[in-house]
């Protein structure tokens, strides 16, 4: 290859009428004109005894207003020379470059980026839209409406690299809530894991051992979840106050306030509330059927629908509703804790002691928690099965056992359950003392 000999110059690379074809500046750089007219750089070399052709770019005035000048092409011309000296194909050489610079450029792929990109690429495949929104909340710190969630338990990781992402910044994340939120923290920490894999597999953002992966690693330096919490310690309310506190509630306007204690009622989950549609309702036979498919929890589908036998309370305030779209209750997953939140914050301003779970160090309670309030009425003031109460509440129960329950009048049964749950909600205070007749006592 002959060395650069510089033959062009600037005036004759400006020309317009140039014919189509390559004028040679010397040392393999080319300006090349095609049949259209335009032009750009090309450095031709020799390489395996193989004739290749490198293109440096279009022709402009460059410094910034586009293109590549002459002096520019030039320089571009004399790198990949060298190289070819070298006996290193400046084609290659390139692909190399970019390539380690994609590389790093994914390595500034922040952890938040990486959740967007799997929750995108997943949710469509969630059936429960609780999911998705649990997920968003969790990791993205955002609520369904677009709003910053109440708990923001990502945030110190979230614009990090994902794959800075190591077992000491997990734990920052987990500590502060393992303890008093354990069952929140373990499902956050899946879904951390879930995250860092899909940067490893997916992306090739990771190298290494998952640092949120419970095995082998976080339980060696976070206490087994069953040993802080064995079951769901939601702040729940003594039944005994129950009747007060729904007096209270229905002093409130609001769909929020008429969801929870709709909620209450029917002993339902937060999720199965704020998803309940006009269609899964059968006044007739005054029952709610929520399908099998939106009581998809984390770990699995359920085998069966869910259905809800509602008492004339409960019928009221569905017929109280407005009388339009799918939803029953469009709200977001807060709301009915936010009525909580309301009413404690008058009650703090009348003087009066606020709702809370005495259980749990005075915790205020939340909509959940009315789901163990349900409980502790079932098994403490009435002779109802234990098994009835635990179907009310769409707990899992053993084969032969829920088998048994879902023959004969297992609806009927359960229908005299929540009738006498709706009474003792609305009965009087009499001497401190919820006065009810319980219909089922044998």
């Amino acid at each position: 290859m002959a060395r650069p000999t510089n033959k062009l110059t600037v005036k004759f690379t400006e020309k317009q009428d140039l014919k189509p074809g390559l004028y040679g500046d010397g040392g393999g750089l080319y300006l090349q004109v095609s049949d259209f007219s335009t032009k750009a750089w090309v450095f031709r070399y020799m390489m395996a005894g193989r004739a290749r052709k490198m293109g440096l770019g279009e022709v402009g005035p460059g410094g910034g207003k586009g293109g590549v000048s002459l002096k520019d092409a030039r320089k571009k011309r004399d790198a990949a020379y060298g190289l070819v000296v070298d006996g290193i194909d400046p084609i290659e050489e390139r692909k190399e470059r970019k390539a380690v610079q994609r590389a790093k450029n994914a390595k500034l792929t922040t952890f938040g980026q990486a959740a967007e990109e799997y929750i995108a690429a997943h949710e469509s495949s969630w059936k429960n839209e609780k999911h998705r929104d649990q997920w968003r909340m969790t990791l993205l710190g955002v609520t369904p409406k677009g709003e910053p969630a109440k708990h923001d338990y990502c945030k110190i990781i979230r614009d990090l690299p994902v794959d800075l992402i190591d077992g000491a910044l997990v734990l920052k994340v987990l500590r502060p809530i393992w303890n008093d939120k354990t069952e929140t923290a373990s499902r956050l920490r899946g879904r951390i894991e879930t995250i860092l894999d899909y940067a490893k597999v997916a992306l090739k953002l990771r190298e290494g051992d998952n640092p949120a992966r419970w095995e082998g690693n976080l339980k060696f330096s976070l206490p087994q979840k069953s040993k802080v919490s064995p079951s769901e310690n939601h702040p729940a309310l003594p039944y005994d106050q129950i009747a007060e506190f729904t007096k209270e509630l229905r002093q409130r306007d609001g769909i929020a306030a008429r969801a929870l204690e709709f909620a209450i009622l029917c002993a339902a989950r937060t999720g199965e509330i704020i998803g309940a549609r006009r269609s899964e309702i059968d006044r007739d036979k005054k029952i709610w059927t929520v399908p099998k498919d939106r009581m998809k929890g984390e770990t699995g589908a359920r085998k069966h629908d869910h259905v809800v036998p509602l008492s004339n309370r409960a019928l009221a305030i569905l017929e109280g509703l407005p009388g339009e779209g799918e939803y029953l209750f469009p709200l977001s997953n807060a709301a009915m804790g936010a009525v909580i939140d309301r009413i404690n914050e008058d009650r703090a301003k009348a003087g009066l002691l606020k709702w809370v779970d005495p259980k749990l160090g005075g915790r205020e309670v939340v909509p959940h928690g009315f789901r163990s309030t349900f409980k502790d009425w079932s098994s403490e003031e009435t002779e109802y099965d234990n098994n009835l109460s635990e179907m009310a509440l769409s707990h899992t129960l053993p084969d032969k056992v829920e088998a048994a329950y879902r023959r004969g009048s297992m609806v009927e049964k359960r229908r005299r359950l929540m009738a006498d749950w709706a009474a003792y909600c609305d009965s009087k205070i009499v001497g401190g003392d919820n006065v009810v007749a319980i219909g089922d006592r044998r």
